[in-house]
């Protein structure tokens, strides 16, 4: 009888934790100088996985490249969208910049800021400020972001810009109707004129400027050779459309990706139309599900080998070692993919 009354007491705490998660993240983080060993909410408290343990133990991975979603708000509604915003959690600064100094410790070289839309938090000083402290204190050789540019004002390189290397401004077509099917726009912006504008101050203030491109049902047809080879970017990322589950493809994602998906032969096709684009970097779904180090807004690994993103626990609470082994990285595909080139615009030979 008590074993039993025991195991129902603790489903219900269980239920109760869970459901209030989202409020007791704002409360972990109002106590974090008191220095209390609280968790962040979020986990996913689930049996130790053994075999991806073991993997870890046998080969130890290096965190060389992190890609941090720091928050999941963006201003655009991108239907294939595979980080939505299902918080609107953000750590606090200073819990952000300890974290990263753990990943730089443990052998980061490169981080990327993303999102969501980085630029939103805060009018884009946080993650300026960011870059800031991971180019000037950690001195790491590569700082980027990935961002969908909407929000980027003047200003921001004027402050910011000498300590950044790439900015990568996601744009999937030259055709701004496409881009209103997509999604990627807000109000009566241009995206595609925007892109231009970015491009020039890039160039003023020595940022080396990058474009990813979704690959999907919408934008499969065009032919972007011309455009492409006049903005003239250091790497041109094309990206299949990818489903992950409770993201943006399942009962409980807020997008419904299906519509955008195309097949590898017609991505294939579409890598063909743009063979002669020399700064083309093609990522079709197998590459890039389990390629990428991605941290989420707790900075916690998000393992994406079963088709949904599962959680490791927070870097902050048991260190990187001890959250690394739970991520899935393929280290080999990430070197097959390409995932490490010259990323320090210190070692680009660009005409600013």
């Amino acid at each position: 009888m008590q074993l039993a009354m025991l195991a129902r007491l603790l489903s219900v705490g269980r239920a109760v934790l869970a459901a209030l998660r989202g409020r007791l993240g704002a409360l972990c983080w109002s106590l974090a100088p008191l220095s209390l060993p609280l968790p962040l909410p979020g986990w996913r408290d689930s049996a130790p996985r053994p075999e991806r343990e073991q993997e870890g133990d046998n080969e130890p991975l290096t965190p060389t490249s992190v890609n941090y979603h720091f928050t999941r708000q963006c201003n655009y509604k991108c239907g294939f969208c595979f980080h939505t915003a299902k918080t609107s959690f953000v750590l606090p600064l200073e819990e952000a910049k300890r974290g990263l100094a753990m990943l730089k410790e443990a052998g980061m070289e490169k981080i990327n800021f993303s999102g969501g839309e980085p630029f939103l938090q805060d009018r884009g000083e946080f993650v300026g400020k960011l870059v800031q402290f991971c180019k000037q204190e950690l001195e790491l050789p590569s700082v980027s972001i990935v961002s969908n540019g909407s929000l980027i004002r003047k200003q921001w390189f004027q402050k910011y810009g000498e300590y950044l290397d790439i900015l990568a401004i996601s744009c999937d077509s030259f055709d701004e109707d496409v881009n209103v099917l997509i999604g990627r726009r807000q109000g009566k912006k241009n995206h595609v004129e925007n892109l231009h504008k970015l491009r020039q101050w890039c160039r003023e203030y020595a940022v080396a400027f990058k474009i990813n491109s979704v690959i999907n049902t919408f934008n499969v047809e065009e032919d972007m050779n011309e455009q492409i080879k006049a903005l003239n970017p250091v790497r041109w990322k094309v990206f299949q459309c990818l489903l992950i589950e409770g993201e943006n493809s399942g009962e409980d994602a807020l997008r419904e990706a299906e519509k955008f998906v195309i097949s590898d032969e017609d991505f294939d096709r579409f890598l063909d139309r743009h063979k002669d684009v020399s700064c083309l970097v093609p990522e079709s779904n197998q590459k890039m599900r389990d390629s990428y180090l991605i941290l989420d807004e707790y900075m916690r690994f998000l393992n994406c080998r079963n088709g949904r993103k599962e959680p490791s626990k927070s870097i902050l609470d048991v260190g990187v070692d001890a959250a690394i082994k739970f991520s899935g990285f393929d280290e080999k595909m990430f070197l097959r993919r390409g995932g490490k080139y010259v990323w320090s615009k210190a070692d680009m030979k660009l005409d600013w």
